[in-house]
């Protein structure tokens, strides 16, 4: 019998990884600390792993079609702000890997999650190894400083725990995203995400249950699985915003990406002609 000892590791990681995924995370230029981590716990050699099997499920299980690669900057600060749904983060899962495998310019796009999801087994540490961070706006500040490419939903749970009966509805936007975005002069991407809500389909949230348990919500869904819903990225051209405006234009600028990803939204469900198949 083999020993566990006896294993390679870094034999081990070639066999999972294909070289293909290898050659794009190689392509990525992102400084790691003289333990192989950075300040926010992305490794490479966790990122790979997850991002092989993260591009499968791209592939094969929800077949995702994107449309406006082109309008990421290859390289640069940017905000990739998206519609949230589907309780569990695929959307923010899918973004990652469509800026990953960008052929014009692959990103280490960091998604900005909840302080609820790493505390679901497996869950928060398959998020950390694709490079989610704790959505917090100091965490948010410093990565634009370093010229990360972030994404954020701006409905936070508003959106990712939003009924089915309320699909396709933009819910409540907070204005953080949108100081940030001035505040550093940083393009904010929009991408409209069709699909995921299909994907885990909430009949109705068990709130006082959830409440009980410490959560923000707690669907009641048909499956305990993500469904295979097709999903379609429609990603926009970059959106500025001047720094210096008041509270009041900060929300009309917020509204104006809110039309924008409408506008997204209504491309992906006029473009798709099946739900599963």
């Amino acid at each position: 019998m083999l020993s566990l000892a006896k294993l390679d590791p870094q034999k081990a990681l070639e066999r999972l990884v294909p070289p293909e995924i290898e050659h794009l995370v190689a392509s990525i230029p992102k400084p790691v600390g003289s333990f192989g981590y950075d300040p926010w716990g992305y490794n490479e050699d966790r990122f790979k792993l997850a991002l092989a099997g993260a591009k499968w499920l791209y592939d094969h299980y929800f077949r995702v079609t994107a449309h406006g690669l082109e309008n990421i900057p290859a390289e640069g600060r940017v905000l990739l702000i998206g519609n949230h749904s589907g309780q569990l983060p695929m959307d923010g899962v899918l973004v990652g890997v469509a800026a990953a495998t960008n052929e014009l310019g692959p990103r280490l796009a960091r998604a900005m999650i909840e302080r609820f999801f790493p505390t679901v087994p497996w869950l928060g540490n398959y998020l950390n190894a694709l490079g989610g961070v704790i959505g917090d706006p100091v965490n948010c500040s410093k990565m634009l400083e370093m010229e990360e490419a972030i994404i954020v939903f701006p409905e936070g749970v508003r959106g990712s725990g939003k009924l089915y009966k309320h699909r396709y509805q933009l819910q409540r936007f907070g204005n953080g995203f949108m100081h940030l975005a001035m505040n550093h002069k940083t393009p904010i991407v929009p991408v409209g995400i069709v699909g995921c809500e299909e994907t885990m389909p909430a009949l109705t949230n068990l709130a006082p249950l959830a409440r009980l348990l410490g959560l923000p919500y707690l669907p009641l869904v048909p499956s305990l699985l993500p469904l295979p819903a097709r999903v379609y990225l429609n990603f926009g051209e970059p959106m500025w915003f001047e720094p210096g405006a008041n509270e009041a234009e900060v929300t009309q600028r917020v509204e104006e990406v809110k039309a924008e990803l409408r506008r997204l939204i209504d491309l992906g469900l006029q473009e798709r002609t099946s739900i599963y198949r």
